[in-house]
């Protein structure tokens, strides 16, 4: 797989990155010598779980899904991950480097890569860079424990009315006094995340629109009309 340097790119990876935010230009520079550019294609893996891997992925322009396989043979989502986010700071940490899930592509994907060797580099000298990643893994983990949450409760209407939340917070757009949504995943992957089947979601999804909480717009697209309906279902 081919790479190319950051380093005369039109807009450094590094100045989309928040952790990078209180760098000088001098020191974006720098970085950007060090960070590498590759292209995924839709649906190609990244990282896989259990490979090793010593690298930070700086998302510059994409989508990204990262994954755990259950016993079961299904996929469980853990994340959805666009331009700006970063994945693998675990790694750049961690003696025994290997991935504890898998990433792929869920559109065509340009990613910004930092080896472990820099990004020690870079802390040691950016100090304010490790409280930045710190902040971040932390909401990571909050995350983590609210889908871990929502998946331990019986009523997959709360696991899906959790997930249109999410979704909304993260990928909506005010228009005309509702919330409009690019729906980054498949019905299949909508229904892995939350752990019920296709038809199950697909269920739900009619009667949150019949009730004129949503409004589905083919696959890709929906409209969140009532939050405050859809929130009183995890209340």
């Amino acid at each position: 797989m081919s790479e190319t340097s950051c380093k005369h790119a039109a807009e450094p990876c590094a100045r989309k990155v928040p952790i990078f935010s209180s760098l000088t230009n001098e020191d974006l520079i720098k970085i950007s010598s060090m960070i590498k550019h590759r292209k995924y294609s839709k649906g190609q893996p990244l990282v896989l779980e259990e490979e090793p891997s010593d690298t930070l992925y700086i998302i510059k322009k994409g989508q990204v899904k990262l994954l755990k396989m259950t016993p079961q043979g299904k996929e469980q989502i853990l994340h959805i991950l666009t331009t700006g986010d970063f994945f693998g700071e675990l790694n750049i940490f961690n003696s025994d480097e290997l991935s504890n899930f898998s990433a792929y592509a869920l559109k065509d994907t340009d990613i910004c890569l930092l080896t472990k060797t820099d990004m020690e580099q870079l802390v040691q000298e950016n100090p304010d860079i490790s409280l930045r990643l710190l902040k971040t893994i932390t909401k990571r983990l909050a995350h983590t424990e609210n889908l871990a949450q929502s998946l331990a409760t019986k009523d997959p209407e709360i696991r899906i009315a959790y997930m249109i939340l999410e979704l909304t917070d993260k990928y909506g757009k005010p228009q005309k006094g509702h919330m409009h949504i690019q729906l980054p995943l498949s019905r299949e992957e909508l229904a892995n995340y939350v752990g019920v089947t296709r038809e199950t979601i697909s269920r739900k999804f009619s009667k949150f629109e019949e009730n004129g909480i949503i409004e589905l717009i083919g696959n890709k697209q929906m409209i969140l009309k009532d939050r405050a309906a859809l929130e009183q279902y995890i209340d």
